[in-house]
């Protein structure tokens, strides 16, 4: 059940940095996949479950970012094409390109709950031009 809420959660942080963050491309589909127990008539009630065929063509459209938080050992095993593969327990860190987006990401993500979350203040920007040197 754990693994059910923080994978939930983790995609609301997604859902929620992309809503702020661009405010005109209107709510983004984000799916995900889990090896904990659904929740039944109340992940259904309010919207949050996509059937296969819904998935199939988010997929094939490219309107979706699909996260799979099974442990690495199961997506190894055998995964849906175009997830990537962020185990719930995982030590994430979020970037953007200065780190203002990020920095929102690790907001939000700790008022859920996570603890293992960070972000790197220097985004994409930093990064390229210590690279470069």
């Amino acid at each position: 059940m754990l693994s059910c809420l923080l994978s939930r959660s983790l995609c609301q942080v997604v859902a929620e940095v992309n809503r702020r963050s661009y405010p005109t491309f209107g709510p983004a589909f984000r799916a995900f996949t889990t090896s904990g127990p659904q929740r039944g008539a109340e992940a259904s009630d309010n919207g949050s479950v996509v059937t296969y065929s819904q998935l199939k063509s988010m997929l094939s459209n490219h309107d979706v970012q699909l996260f799979d938080v099974r442990n690495p050992d199961e997506y190894q095993a055998g995964r849906i094409s175009s997830a990537v593969n962020i185990p719930y327990d995982d030590n994430i860190v979020f970037h953007c390109r200065s780190g203002n987006r990020s920095a929102k990401a690790l907001d939000i993500a700790r008022h859920l709950g996570f603890s293992r979350v960070r972000h790197y203040k220097g985004g994409y920007s930093e990064w390229e031009e210590r690279e470069r040197q």
